[in-house]
């Protein structure tokens, strides 16, 4: 089970939205973890469970962010308005830093996306397994 958090833009959600609709069957059996507005629509529209945090503006990409730093999420899927300018983009800034700092792909258009979940469907993902396993503080076998 890998721990996935799905993040867009408000000139986006519609795009996620669609996006998580057409690889629901891939997202199924995954813990989701989503930015407020972006987690309660992906609900409606899906069977899925989304863990939601506060909205990106208010801190969810912070939150989020913690949990990057923590090696604690496996994929991000963040579908960003390049055209818009955004309050928190320093915010922004510091969760896509940290994703390459902890190594933890991360999407941010939805051709990037569609790659990555189709190797979670082919199970390529595999490897961060290993990561939770051998993390410092992680029990050794």
């Amino acid at each position: 089970m890998l721990k996935i958090a799905l993040i867009a833009h408000d000139r986006k959600k519609d795009e996620m939205v669609n996006f998580v609709i057409a690889y629901e069957h891939v997202f199924d059996g995954h813990k989701l973890y989503g930015t407020g507005t972006t987690g309660q629509r992906i609900m409606d529209s899906t069977s899925l469970e989304v863990h939601r945090f506060m909205s990106g503006p208010l801190g969810g990409d912070q939150q989020i962010g913690a949990l990057v730093a923590e090696n604690e999420i496996d994929l991000i899927i963040f579908l960003r308005d390049p055209l818009m300018a955004q309050p928190h983009e320093p915010d922004i800034i510091a969760l896509l830093r940290l994703c390459d700092v902890q190594g933890i792909p991360c999407a941010t258009n939805v051709a990037t996306a569609e790659l990555l979940v189709r190797a979670v469907d082919r199970g390529d993902f595999a490897w961060r397994e290993l990561v939770h396993k051998y993390k410092p503080g992680a029990l050794e076998c």
